[in-house]
């Protein structure tokens, strides 16, 4: 089983069609709502995961399956690449061990499926925290380190 840090194939597809908004809270329209779930090292994920799924989900104190709200940073552009990058996030009393995440967009939009995936994240290695705090540090949202980069 493996975890790839990917864009998901099923994302870029929506893209296309209009199926994520990841303005910032006060941009008009509003963001779509987006949620990272967390992943033990049983869990195959990459291009292929089409949605949210509690399947290979970490479990623990402090962890509530579907896993936390995200909030958006907004989304910029330089010449040639748009980006967005979300604020970071933490699971607190928490003990549990995680190998990567989902995140993915919970709007209920017409003609799209719910719970849609958007990438995938591969720590790299188990993670695992022990009555403390679970931090995700998302990167600076800018051309050359935000999570999410699309680029000519």
């Amino acid at each position: 089983m493996a975890i790839a840090s990917v864009l998901t194939n099923t994302f870029k597809a929506e893209l296309m069609r209009g199926g994520h908004n990841f303005g910032a809270s006060g941009d008009t329209p509003a963001g779509d709502a987006f949620k990272i779930a967390l992943y033990d090292n049983s869990a195959s994920m990459g291009t292929t995961t089409t949605v949210y799924s509690a399947s290979d989900e970490v479990s623990g104190s402090g962890y509530s399956a579907g896993g936390n709200a995200l909030t958006n940073t907004g989304v910029g552009t330089t010449t040639v690449t748009s980006f967005t990058d979300f604020s970071d996030t933490s699971w607190t009393s928490a003990s549990f061990t995680a190998r990567g995440c989902l995140i993915y967009n919970t709007d209920v939009l017409s003609g799209f499926t719910t719970n849609r995936s958007v990438c995938t994240i591969d720590f790299g290695g188990n993670k695992t925290v022990s009555s403390g705090t679970f931090t995700i540090q998302f990167p600076t949202n800018d051309a050359s380190d935000a999570i999410i980069r699309i680029t000519s």
